[in-house]
């Protein structure tokens, strides 16, 4: 089975799999030197841990376990914390807010934790990370810049970048605007009077010690960037970790193709061939609009795993990952269905498309077997007649549909219960308006319900569709269906879109649909 899987996974087109052939190609000799594959992600901890940063680690993991399904080559996965960057504003939605603007341009790790839990805000937003992280049961190795600095881990490569100081100005100073050329050095000195990371010019004193030369508040210093006294522009920085750490992969965002670009460049100046990757598109508000931290117009991963289950945000992570797509809460239903109709037909596959279903890449191969008897957009709809109901008011009701209905047998669906009752109570349950049918659609409705009368409570859901369907082409015609099925929803569920009614009116029951059509038709 394993050799089958991998025979079809080096033909597989599922994105996961394309990257990992590019580390295939990297190495096609085996293990390199240092034995093992290396993947990394970012995080600047300037702020909370957000939905891009679960989405960046989620999909390196996925490549990462793409090539361990190829390969019998070691990997490992860094998240890299970049906690020696200066502060550059004071985040919204902290504390504190006067306390942390008296240290602006600090290293992360030098500002006071707004919190009062931390040794520094870095150290904060770190612990958050980590707990982020393993939340969700990711494998990785923390590395902090600051401790990778401070402990002389970067020292060699700080050193190569003073050797070849010349060569890394002459890729950047093009890249930027004349005055930002005058002041821009690839080394940014941390003062000793101040604690700032200076953005100042520098000049090389002498590369094997270490030593630069700089203006810090009008008198000249010699200094060592060795051993935390200095850290990295940015480009520079990227570059420098990719080559002190030896990585392999590193994915990014489609804002950042630019500095992929000039830290590339900067890597093969130093003689290191560049990490493999590819740039994602950015997700984007229901307007269409770049999603922005400081605006405040994403949603945030609280938001989503309230109304949707991690399962669901993975798969829309998984889909389409340089298309760029829309996040709000309009899209949490339809991922937790699309990732529930992957999982039930996923067993039934042959390996081929067993490998291209996002299922395998959510749950590394190891699909679980449960089945969701109804959809979430069913589960939905019958919230949505409810009202204000519990969870054990919709187990009564989903064993009309499911005679087996509790949450032991069940453990999945009880879930989902949860959140489609906050997805209803904060999102749908504002929105909701039962027009009044006009008198075609009343009498449609009138026959509905005589139909139901006679069909009784033990009708099926196949049985009850059927008449919905007949009365449909009675009265509206073959062609105008949808605006029966519309008419339904609008005047019965108070929704413009809605599901299948015959299985709605067995899971709500026959007497109770009786009563939203005579409510309608009043």
């Amino acid at each position: 089975m394993a050799n089958d899987l991998r025979a079809a996974a080096l033909d597989s087109k599922a994105w996961p799999f394309e990257e990992a052939r590019k580390l295939l190609k990297r190495y096609p000799d085996g293990a390199p030197e240092k034995g093992y594959v290396l993947f990394e992600t970012g995080y600047g901890p300037s702020g909370l841990p957000h939905i891009g940063t679960f989405n960046e680690v989620l999909r390196t993991t996925m490549v990462r376990h793409a090539f361990e399904a190829l390969s019998d080559v070691p990997t490992r996965l860094i998240a890299f914390s970049d906690d020696m960057d200066g502060l550059r504003k004071v985040p919204d939605n902290v504390p504190n807010q006067e306390m942390l603007r008296a240290h602006l341009g600090k290293p992360l790790t030098q500002v006071p934790d707004p919190f009062g839990k931390f040794e520094s805000f870095a150290h904060h937003n770190n612990a958050m990370l980590r707990d982020f992280l393993d939340r969700f049961g990711f494998e990785y190795e923390f590395l902090s810049a600051t401790e990778c600095y401070t402990s002389g881990r970067f020292d060699a490569a700080l050193k190569d970048i003073l050797r070849h100081y010349d060569a890394i100005m002459g890729v950047m100073l093009p890249t930027l605007r004349k005055e930002r050329q005058a002041t821009y050095s690839p080394v940014l000195p941390i003062s000793e009077k101040s604690g700032i990371v200076l953005q100042v010019p520098v000049e090389v004193v002498d590369a094997e010690q270490g030593l630069v030369r700089f203006e810090d508040e009008g008198e000249t210093v010699v200094q060592s960037i060795l051993g935390g006294r200095a850290k990295l522009q940015w480009k520079v920085d990227w570059a420098m970790r990719w080559v002190a750490l030896g990585v392999d992969y590193e994915m990014a965002g489609k804002d950042l193709i630019d500095s992929v670009t000039q830290s590339g460049k900067i890597a093969r100046v130093l003689g290191v061939r560049p990490p493999e990757g590819f740039n994602y598109e950015m997700f984007l508000d229901e307007k269409g609009e770049k999603i922005s931290k400081s605006k405040g117009n994403g949603l945030s991963l609280e938001q989503w795993l309230t109304y949707g289950p991690e399962e669901s945000l993975a798969f829309y992570a998984y889909r389409e990952p340089k298309k760029a797509k829309s996040l709000h809460m309009g899209v949490i239903p339809r991922a937790v269905d699309d990732y529930w109709q992957f999982r039930a037909a996923y067993p039934a596959q042959p390996i081929e498309q067993k490998l291209g279903n996002p299922v395998h890449h959510i749950h590394n191969g190891q699909v679980p077997a449960a089945t969701l008897p109804i959809s979430f957009g069913l589960l939905l709809n019958l919230v949505g007649v409810l009202g204000e109901a519990d969870e054990a008011q919709v187990w009564g009701y989903l064993a009309n549909y499911v005679p087996d209905a509790s949450a032991e047998a069940y453990p999945e669906l009880a879930r989902l219960i949860g959140h489609a009752l906050a997805y209803h109570r904060d999102f749908v349950a504002p929105t909701l308006v039962r027009r009044k049918p006009d008198a075609k659609e009343a009498a449609a409705l009138q026959e509905l319900d005589d139909k139901l009368a006679a069909l009784g409570e033990d009708a099926d859901a196949e049985a009850i569709q059927n008449e919905v369907y007949e009365i449909g082409k009675a009265h509206f015609g073959k062609e105008a269906l949808r605006d029966w099925f519309k008419a339904l929803y609008e005047t019965l569920l108070g929704s413009s879109q809605g599901p299948r009614m015959g299985s709605f009116i067995k899971l709500y029951g026959v007497a109770n649909s009786r009563r939203l059509i005579a409510e309608a038709l009043a």
